[in-house]
């Protein structure tokens, strides 16, 4: 009983990723045994283990570590791996009436999407760099083959190729940069590294960050790394590229902050100089490149790799509060996303998927509700206020401009100007071009995530305060 009682306080920690790696070896189980039938069954069953999962994520209190200082269970954790959750969760159910329409429905799709999420879960809770590693992995590993999840379709199965070739590529470059580090610090450790650092460098150490912060920059499909990025959207299922979009979104956030801020907080003038650099980059070609796309995924995929930029803006202040603002930033993103994919998967006639811009004509005579919320989450994305996406903005912008990176804050409401564009001829097109005929009636799981993502979106304004408390106290968590 002794040694049950002294294993115990170890294991709370990790708790929520047990138990959703139990539910994933149930979920297989079952899938194995009621075959081609499993399908809406480990559907939701993944749905029931991700939300238990979530009540215990938020539930948990206090700063432990863990698995000898490898793992560690804090508010900055807590808070990304609940948007995680959030992003799987809705994921599930953006995609069942889409894989069932295109006769792809089965069992391993949910369950990749489980693992993927334990992978993302390890990613926001690693403090040292081999644990960071192995939640990578199994991250990307499970995302390599959802996104030529439709087998049969050349694109899809291009998408999947494409990922997995310059995915094992920054893996290696990430890897590259860990063993500099632990070579030049004998420790893998984050708070080792920082012990060890004391401030001070060597060009081994800034050899090191600058892989590291390539691996990194290709998690988040940041410039220069972003390459992959459009074509994997564009030739992904929908629902998938839904995923990619949301979910590992914040767990690469989650693991950027988690390093810079968790183990090299003594050498901020280095690595601020990378991020400034990627942040700048990312944001000026995600405004630009858009503004010639007609495709709808190709749009989100450039927009995605400039909100990446916005949200870096915080992380490249270094401070608590720009942590505070990349938090915040996350959590309106992922409501922004999910909402915009929402409306996109509704867009179905006589079993044909419609994915152009020009679809879009005249949405709001067919459709008014469905352009309502299209138009209030890319006036969000372009940042108008009082829609969400101009609170995100702003916390970060305030955050650079108190820690003298006004430079940085002015290409960024610059870039959100350009960006605005693209965001617009969107509304433009559904409200002032010509109709075409009627979608088919949307399904509910569409409505759900449509419906939740609207409201954060046009009511944030009103009761800001929990939301930006809880990131408050997550950013507080790190320093």
């Amino acid at each position: 009983m002794s040694n049950i009682h002294s294993v115990m306080p170890s294991i709370l920690p990790v708790l929520p990723e047990i138990v959703l790696s139990i539910g994933a070896l149930l979920l297989v189980l079952y899938g194995a045994w009621r075959g081609e039938k499993s399908s809406e069954g480990v559907n939701l069953g993944a749905l029931a283990f991700l939300i238990f999962t979530f009540f215990l994520v938020v539930t948990q209190q206090g700063k432990v570590t863990t698995l000898n200082g490898a793992f560690i269970a804090d508010n900055f954790a807590r808070v990304m791996k609940a948007l995680i959750l959030i992003g799987s969760a809705a994921t599930i159910l953006l995609s069942r009436d889409y894989f069932q329409r295109e006769r792809i429905d089965r069992f391993e799709y949910p369950l990749l999407v489980v693992l993927c999420t334990i992978g993302m879960m390890v990613m926001a809770s690693a403090n040292d760099l081999i644990a960071l590693y192995l939640g990578l992995e199994l991250q990307s590993l499970a995302a390599y083959v959802i996104a030529a999840f439709h087998r049969d379709d050349v694109k899809s199965t291009e998408a999947g190729l494409k990922y997995f070739v310059l995915g094992a590529l920054s893996s290696g470059m990430l890897l590259y940069g860990a063993s500099l580090v632990y070579g030049f610090t004998g420790t893998v450790s984050f708070p080792g590294i920082v012990t060890a650092l004391h401030g001070a460098t060597s060009f081994g150490i800034v050899l090191g960050i600058v892989f590291v912060a390539a691996g990194v920059a290709f998690k988040l499909a940041a410039v220069p790394f972003h390459m992959w990025t459009p074509d994997v959207y564009e030739g992904s299922p929908t629902p998938v590229t839904a995923f990619f979009a949301s979910a590992p979104k914040m767990a690469a956030m989650a693991m950027t902050v988690r390093v810079f801020i968790g183990a090299f907080p003594d050498v901020t003038a280095i690595w601020q100089q990378i991020i400034v650099f990627v942040a700048i980059a990312s944001m000026a070609l995600g405004s630009f490149a858009a503004i010639g796309q007609r495709n709808i995924k190709r749009l989100m995929a450039y927009s995605s790799i400039g909100n990446v930029g916005y949200a870096l803006i915080g992380l490249a202040a270094g401070t608590e509060e720009g942590v505070r603002g990349v938090i915040i930033y996350m959590i309106i993103y992922l409501a922004m996303t999910l909402g915009a994919f929402a409306v996109l998967l509704s867009l179905r006639r006589q079993d044909r998927m419609y994915e152009t811009i020009d679809d879009l004509s005249g949405l709001s005579r067919t459709h008014p509700v469905l352009a309502f919320c299209l138009a209030a989450m890319m006036f969000s994305l372009a940042g108008i206020p009082p829609l969400a996406g101009f609170f995100a903005k702003f916390y970060v912008f305030a955050a650079a401009i108190k820690e003298g990176l006004v430079t940085l804050a002015v290409i960024g409401v610059v870039t959100s100007v350009v960006g605005a564009f693209y965001y617009l001829r969107l509304v433009k097109v559904m409200y002032f071009d010509d109709a075409r005929a009627p979608y088919e009636p949307m399904a509910p799981g569409l409505r759900i995530v449509l419906g939740v993502s609207s409201a954060v979106v046009l009511l944030f304004f009103l009761a800001p305060a929990p939301l930006v408390a809880a990131a408050g106290e997550a950013a507080k968590s790190l320093f």
